[in-house]
């Protein structure tokens, strides 16, 4: 159901949607966890090595569609907290048709450009295949993380985190049952795992439609609503595109790290994709924080209540950073028996990944941070910025990932990382911290 961000305690609003954010985003981890974990087990470290070596890829292309629904969502976010119903329902509907634009542009650029991509980054010649098998139905089925990611996202824009939840626990465990029906039972392999994936993500994005119909009123659109105004394509536009490219420019970073990682050999690559979901699973608080921060700022923006930003954006800074101590501590202590469910038998790789769970683990709380400010900048509407900082992501991770590994290997791939949030968080506050002094520190009625 639909809930309204601009009244009651901005830290209980925050948390509260912070919840349903994150275990939806356990869940979402889950999917290519269990494609790690399942393919890990059953065929083996190599299979293994040929799902992870494919995770840059993935994300350049799926995360540009989540990056642009994303941001598009901040729209229909502000003129829900500005009350404007009409409003709400022309962004969902210029959203739909800039999404149906993206999804034919990126299936058709993906599949192109797969083997070409598989060879740029020097895919070892013994996981080749089975990484061409399983990310070519991945970027096949675009149009399922396109559903899906804009349906989620447009519901989180008007206050509903819970809904997208509970069908992608749905979903996830569907993948899970057809990850081993696919490659236990059928005898596929790496491919089995993508189809999996795929049939998932479609079924959780089908299901948000639905309920969006008959639930979701100030979502159901019709034919009228699709006359958008060129000032609502631009203004999706200008909002959509730049955090879509976001999210592929820190991606280029991770294929920048798969190019170094490929030079070292399978134990390294093995080592490097078991850590990397192991990491991916314990900043999901983190970045489910930032989230909700772009629907907070997003509808408090639309009311004209910036005393509510600047509140909300100290306190989720504040539980943030406390999470990332946590999580940081769990890495530290027990990274290494964690990292052994994927890599049971492999000493070196297990020694390996923890180094990596170290390294990221203590540098956490920078990351708490760039989440809250790169979220709430857009949150505000401005997209030059966070588009400014990835690109300083990208380049502090290849610079860091290819001279340091050239110089001290494996060590040198896991420093990049922090490293790379560092370029990141800086100009994100440059930018914020200005904006938040400007703004009062209580509301009108206080003064």
């Amino acid at each position: 159901m639909a809930k309204d961000m601009t009244i009651g305690s901005p830290a209980k609003q925050i948390l509260y949607f912070s919840v349903p954010l994150l275990i939806g985003n356990l869940f979402q981890q889950f999917y290519n966890m269990a494609d790690a974990f399942i393919v890990g087990r059953t065929l083996g470290s190599n299979a293994l090595a040929a799902v992870g070596c494919t995770g840059g890829l993935s994300f350049l292309i799926l995360g540009f569609a989540t990056g642009a629904t994303s941001g598009m969502s901040i729209v229909t976010a502000q003129r829900f907290g500005a009350q404007d119903e009409e409003g709400v329902k022309r962004s969902f509907a210029v959203s739909c048709l800039i999404s149906i634009i993206l999804t034919v542009l990126l299936t058709v650029v993906g599949v192109l450009a797969t083997r070409p991509l598989l060879t740029l980054l020097r895919t070892p010649a013994e996981i080749y295949e089975d990484a061409y098998r399983y990310f070519i139905f991945i970027v096949g089925g675009t149009v399922a993380a396109m559903l899906f990611n804009l349906m989620s996202n447009v519901m989180r824009a008007v206050g509903d985190s819970l809904s997208p939840l509970i069908f992608l626990i749905i979903a996830c465990v569907l993948n899970i049952m057809l990850d081993y029906a696919f490659i236990l039972g059928i005898g596929m392999g790496t491919e089995g795992a993508g189809i999996a994936t795929v049939v998932a993500q479609l079924l959780s994005g089908i299901l948000c439609v639905l309920y969006i119909k008959w639930k979701v009123p100030v979502l159901r659109i019709g034919v009228r609503h699709f006359k958008c105004t060129a000032e609502d394509w631009k203004l999706h536009f200008r909002l959509g595109l730049p955090m879509g490219f976001q999210s592929s420019i820190i991606a280029l970073g991770t294929i920048v790290i798969q190019f170094a990682l490929n030079t070292l050999g399978t134990t390294e690559i093995a080592a490097y994709t078991a850590a990397l979901k192991l990491d991916n699973l314990g900043v999901l608080p983190l970045m489910s924080f930032g989230i909700a921060m772009a629907t907070y700022v997003g509808q408090n923006h639309g009311a004209n209540k910036p005393h509510r930003i600047r509140q909300g954006i100290f306190q989720c800074s504040m539980i943030s950073i406390a999470f990332a101590i946590l999580i940081g501590i769990i890495d530290v202590c027990f990274g290494d028996s964690l990292s052994a469910l994927f890599l049971a038998g492999n000493d070196m790789a297990i020694a390996l990944s923890h180094e990596f769970l170290i390294i990221n683990g203590v540098c956490y709380p920078i990351l708490a941070l760039l989440f809250v400010f790169r979220y709430s900048l857009q949150g505000l509407g401005h997209s030059f910025v966070p588009t400014v900082a990835g690109i300083a992501e990208l380049v502090m991770r290849s610079i860091c990932a290819i001279a340091l590994t050239s110089v001290i290997g494996y060590t040198g791939t896991c420093i990049a990382n922090p490293l790379a949030w560092i370029g990141s968080l800086t100009p994100l506050s440059l930018a914020l911290i200005p904006i938040l002094r400007k703004m009062p520190k209580k509301s009108p009625s206080e003064t």
